[in-house]
C-alpha cells in the first residue's frame, strides 16, 4: 500500500551499552518502515549529551564519522514521517535542549490532541518555539514544571497530555520512557546481552528492532506507566490511572512488520487470520489470489490457504523509489503508480484475479491498480480489503485524510466498487478484523477509523475534523 495511509513515526531507547548509537543506528534501521522522512539520535556519556539529526533515510545519515562523534553508553532514537508541521530538519527527533532540568532530549510516536491549547498556553507564559511538532511542547511543560526532579517534572507533563503518545527520553545518565494511559501506540522493552555478560535494557516501537541487535523482548511497557533505566537499576511507576485499552488496531493491519510482536502479539498471525476470514466472508470465483505488495502480501496468504487458490506475486514492487523522482514532461497515464509496482503479464493474462489490499482510502490508487491489471490481460478484478472500509479519520497517529477525502464515509460498497473499477469488492467486517486480532471479548483496541466511535475526548473536535490529523 502505498500514497494512502502513511507509516508513522518510530522510537528506540537503550541504556547500559558502550556502542549505544550504533545499537541505535541498528534499531532505527529495522524501524525505517515507521518513517522515512528523517531520523536522529542523542546519546549521553552520563555526562554531556550528543546529538544528530537530518532528513533522509537512516543507512543515509548515521555514517560511521556521525556515529563515531556520538559517544555514551545510552542514547534515542526515532525516525520520523511528518504530518505535524513541515517536512524540515527543524521538526527531525529527538528534541535536544538544555533547561532547568539539565540537558534533555525526547522523541515521541503519536498524536497530542490537545497540543495546540497547550501550545497557546505555553506562549502565553513566555515559551518560545522553534518547531512545528507536538513533541516540543513535552519539553516546555517539563521546563515549566515546578517538580525538582526530570522523572517529576516528566510526570507532570504526562499527566497535561491528552490523545496517543509513545515517548524515550534521555537525561544525562537514565532512560525514562512512556506510554500514554489509552496504550495507542507500542513501545515493547527488553534487554540484550554483550560482552562479558553484561545485559543492557533496550525499548523500541517493534520487536523487529530487538531482533537485529540480538535483544531479547521481555514485555510492554504499560499504558500509563513510566519506566525508568538508570545508574540504580529499573524503576516502573504507574504515572497515570489505567483507562480503558485503546491500541491501535492499524498497527496489526497494516503499520507494523509481520515479523514484530506487537501489542504482545505476532503481527503475522494477526495477518494471516485476517486474509483467511476475509476469504471466508467475501469468496470469489477465480483463478489466483494476487497481493498488493508489500503491506496486501500476509492477507494475501491467509486469504489463499483459506480459499484453496493459488498465491502468486502478479504485481512486483520497485523498493527503490525514493521521495522524489523526474517525471517525464510527456504525459504517461497513472505514472506514479507504475514507478513503484508493475504487473507480471504473463501470470495474469486471460485470469480471474482476486487482487488483496489493507485498505481504501480515496479510492484513486486502488482504481490504478485495476486499471494496470486489467492492462496486463486479466480478465477479472476482484478486490479484497483486509479490514472494514475507513470512515473516520484518525487523530492518534494515522495520517489519514479529511472525512470528506475518504470515500467510505460517503459512498456505499457498490459506490466504491464502481469508482474504482473493480468486478466485486469486498471488505472485512469488524466483527472479523476483532476475531483476527484476538480482541472478540477484551475490547482492548481503538476502531475508531471504521466506526467513526473515539476512545478519547477530544479537544476542538470540529477544528481536528477539518484539518489533516497531525502527528509525530
Amino acid at each position: 500500500m502505498f500514497d494512502k495511509l502513511h507509516e508513522e513515526c518510530g522510537v528506540f531507547a537503550i541504556y547500559g551499552h558502550p556502542e549505544a548509537s550504533k545499537m541505535a543506528y541498528l534499531g532505527l534501521y529495522a524501524l525505517q518502515h515507521r518513517g522515512q522522512e528523517s531520523a536522529g539520535v542523542a546519546t549521553s556519556d552520563g555526562q554531556e549529551t550528543y546529538c544528530h539529526k537530518a532528513m533522509g533515510h537512516v543507512a543515509d545519515i548515521f555514517t560511521n564519522p556521525v556515529l563515531s562523534g556520538l559517544p555514551g553508553h545510552l542514547a534515542i532514537g526515532h525516525t520520523r514521517y511528518s504530518t505535524a508541521g513541515d517536512t524540515v530538519l527543524l521538526n527531525a527527533q529527538p528534541f535536544s535542549v538544555a533547561c532547568n532540568k539539565g540537558r534533555i532530549a525526547i522523541a515521541h510516536n503519536g498524536n497530542i490532541t490537545n497540543a495546540a491549547e497547550l501550545r497557546q498556553e505555553l506562549e502565553r507564559r513566555g515559551s518560545i518555539f522553534q518547531a512545528s511538532s507536538d513533541t516540543e511542547v513535552i519539553l516546555h511543560l517539563i521546563a515549566h514544571s515546578s517538580e525538582r526532579t526530570l522523572a517529576g517534572a516528566l510526570r507532570d507533563a504526562l499527566l497535561q497530555l491528552e490523545g496517543a503518545f509513545s515517548l524515550v527520553c534521555l537525561a544525562g545518565d537514565r532512560v525514562i520512557v512512556a506510554r500514554d494511559p489509552n496504550g495507542f501506540r507500542p513501545l515493547a522493552a527488553g534487554q540484550m546481552e554483550f560482552s562479558g555478560g553484561r545485559v543492557c535494557s533496550v525499548f523500541a516501537s517493534e520487536t523487529c528492532a530487538f531482533d537485529l541487535i540480538g535483544a531479547v523482548y521481555l514485555d510492554d511497557v504499560n499504558p500509563g506507566e513510566m519506566m525508568i533505566v538508570g545508574p540504580e537499576g529499573i524503576t516502573r511507576e504507574q504515572y497515570a490511572p489505567a483507562q480503558p485499552l485503546a491500541q491501535c488496531v492499524f498497527e496489526h493491519v497494516y503499520f507494523s512488520r509481520p515479523d514484530s510482536i506487537v501489542f504482545g502479539r505476532p503481527v503475522q498471525e494477526s495477518r494471516e487470520m485476517l486474509g483467511r476470514l476475509l476469504a471466508r466472508e467475501c469468496p470469489a470465483d477465480a483463478d489466483l489470489v494476487v497481493p498488493v505488495p508489500d503491506s496486501g502480501v500476509t492477507a494475501a496468504i491467509g486469504y489463499a490457504a483459506e480459499s484453496g487458490l493459488p498465491f502468486r506475486y502478479g504485481l512486483i514492487r520497485n523498493h527503490y523509489v525514493g521521495r522524489t523522482f523526474i517525471e517525464p514532461s510527456q504525459a504517461i497515464r497513472d505514472f506514479g503508480v507504475k514507478l513503484k509496482l508493475n504487473p507480471v503479464r504473463h501470470l495474469l493474462e486471460g485470469k480471474s484475479v482476486v487482487l488483496v489490499d489493507d485498505s481504501i482510502v480515496r479510492g484513486t490508487t486502488s482504481r490504478k491498480l485495476i486499471r494496470m491489471v486489467r492492462q496486463a490481460g486479466a480478465r477479472a478484478v476482484h478486490l479484497r480489503i483486509s479490514c472494514p472500509p475507513t470512515i473516520s479519520p484518525c487523530f492518534y497517529g494515522v495520517d489519514t485524510p479529511t472525512r470528506n477525502e475518504l470515500i467510505a464515509s460517503h459512498n456505499t460498497v457498490e459506490e466504491i466498487r464502481r469508482f474504482v473499477e473493480a468486478d466485486s469488492l469486498g471488505y472485512l467486517s469488524l466483527a472479523a478484523l476483532r476475531q483476527a486480532v484476538g480482541d472478540d471479548e477484551r475490547h482492548e483496541y481503538c476502531y475508531a477509523c471504521y466506526t467513526g466511535d473515539y476512545p478519547t475526548e477530544l479537544v476542538n473536535i470540529e477544528e481536528l475534523m477539518a484539518a489533516k490529523p497531525k502527528r509525530c
